[in-house]
């Protein structure tokens, strides 16, 4: 099982050594901006190296939104975001799944999920697998519920993206952890990316808000069973900067042996 950790991006191959990471996930522009990934000079330091790497796109895409002011520019940073994960050997470019307004119909929402690959495919495709994680919070949320998932995925499975499972979002989000690895699977078929975040919240809160592995509300064990039945790599996405992200690894590492 490798295990890493969501970086800083200014030096992720430091970070990585820092924690002893397997692998590094971090941001290529400003996660609350809609300004295009800057050319790296270490992307092929980054490539080469054998850390593997994922790439987290902004929040601010949604690309499930009626808004064509947030739609159109949520499709075309994507691509963009995919094109200069491709350059750092990214493995993944995880995108949150999305919402809706309340008062608008969801059916719209997934469909313009389905516009969106169309017009990566349009576009040349994308050079970088998309993992779709999913979310904490929103009645109106198209990854949140497993019955809203499943809908996602009728719309837009024959583009055969990824998933990405947070076990804080699942948790908060009101998915028993218990059996979600296999009922995600049983939707999406496969699960690429475990983001291995405890949670400071108590079941199906809404609440998106992440705590140390074994300081939350759901317990080292619990996330250890995830990544094992997920049989994938895993990112912890934790507070504490170097070192606590370091313990959070070494504890998973010891669950997992």
């Amino acid at each position: 099982m490798r295990i890493g950790a969501h970086v800083d991006d200014v030096d992720p191959l430091a970070e990585a050594a820092e924690r002893e990471a397997d692998l590094v996930q971090f941001f290529l522009a400003d996660p609350q901006g809609w300004k295009a990934p800057a050319k790296r000079e270490d992307a092929q330091a980054i490539s080469d190296s054998d850390v593997d790497v994922f790439i987290h796109a902004p929040y601010v895409i949604n690309l499930a939104s009626l808004n064509n002011r947030i739609r159109v520019p949520s499709r075309r940073l994507l691509l963009q975001h995919a094109k200069a994960a491709a350059t750092v050997g990214a493995k993944g470019l995880i995108v949150h799944g999305g919402h809706v307004r309340d008062g608008e119909d969801i059916a719209t929402g997934f469909d313009n999920w389905r516009k969106a690959f169309a017009y990566a495919e349009k576009e040349g495709g994308l050079p970088t697998p998309v993992l779709i994680e999913n979310t904490a919070g929103g009645e109106h949320a198209c990854a949140r519920r497993y019955e809203m998932i499943a809908r996602l995925w009728d719309a837009i499975g024959e583009y055969e993206p990824g998933f990405c499972l947070d076990t804080c979002h699942a948790h908060a989000g009101g998915l028993d952890l218990t059996d979600v690895v296999d009922k995600i699977k049983a939707i999406t078929g496969r699960i690429d990316l475990v983001h291995a975040n405890d949670s400071m919240d108590g079941f199906d809160s809404g609440r998106d808000r992440h705590a140390n592995v074994g300081h939350g509300e759901i317990g080292a064990e619990a996330i250890a069973h995830v990544i094992r039945e997920a049989d994938c790599p895993a990112v912890v996405e934790t507070k504490g900067g170097a070192a606590k992200q370091a313990e959070d690894i070494q504890t998973l590492r010891e669950l997992l042996k």
